[in-house]
């Protein structure tokens, strides 16, 4: 199926005093406002270029610049698209975290168990027909992606997200999202040990099980079981990263070679 193509009415001309900020202004304001939903393909280059009164190089500055800070994604051969919200919300957050010790990301850890927790109860009393059905189908697709031997990261954010869309709190469900969104260099770091993708569909199988028979209790103490699983799964990661990098940076003895 075609990705959609936005319908949206055109963009206002923009004086040449300056372009690449104003061009840049001109586009942010077409994602936060909502006239460019996430997902849609933005509009061809010329056809922008017309819309704004900027050349093609101006243009391309700008949406460079959004695609830096997450807004953004440029795919060879198809276009440019909107990030969700959650994405350009979450770069600068990881940005901040770049370069740190991850002292932060045990903080992360503990709010992300705190907040799904609870969006997997709210799920398993509020879920619809067709949002049981659509978590489901993310724990097809994660089977798919292991039979393969394929990354089942995607699989993985697709299962925890349905989980909150069905909660039906947008306010939690987003913050959950935000924190996942920050997390997803550790979570794929995790999914990449030996055996953990098979634990995991595991774990959102039971946790699924426990939603669909409308079992709240058991769905948030299955929930935060498999977070505070994963929590220790990506503390033992970050920790083996932290000693190869110590590793490589020693010096090395010296030693003397045999005359």
């Amino acid at each position: 199926m075609p990705e959609p193509t936005m319908s949206t009415a055109p963009a206002t001309p923009i004086e040449r005093t300056t372009l690449a900020a104003a061009a840049f202004e001109q586009l942010i304001s077409n994602v936060v406002h909502g006239k460019w939903k996430a997902g849609e393909r933005l509009p061809a280059e010329r056809e922008l270029c017309q819309q704004l009164g900027i050349a093609r190089t101006t243009l391309r500055e700008a949406l460079k610049a959004m695609e830096l800070v997450g807004m953004l994604d440029s795919r060879i051969g198809e276009g440019t698209f909107v990030c969700p919200r959650s994405e350009f919300l979450s770069r600068p957050l990881l940005w901040a975290f770049t370069g740190t010790d991850h002292a932060e990301l045990a903080d992360l850890m503990e709010a992300r168990v705190f907040m799904e927790r609870d969006l997997a109860g709210l799920a398993a009393e509020r879920a619809t027909p067709e949002e049981l059905a659509h978590i489901e189908t993310t724990i097809v697709m994660m089977a798919e992606k292991i039979a393969l031997g394929e990354s089942v990261l995607d699989a993985d954010m697709a299962f925890h997200l349905a989980v909150a869309r069905a909660a039906h709190n947008e306010v939690l469900a987003n913050a959950a999202q935000l924190i996942r969104s920050v997390m997803k260099y550790w979570i794929h770091l995790k999914l990449m040990v030996r055996d953990v993708p098979e634990m995991a569909i595991g774990r959102h199988k039971a946790i699924f099980a426990a939603i669909r028979s409308r079992n709240p209790d058991s769905a948030r103490r299955l929930m935060q079981d498999h977070l505070n699983e994963t929590a220790s799964l990506i503390t033992e990661v970050v920790a083996k990263q932290k000693d190869r990098g110590a590793a490589r940076r020693a010096p090395k003895a010296n030693v003397k070679h045999r005359a």
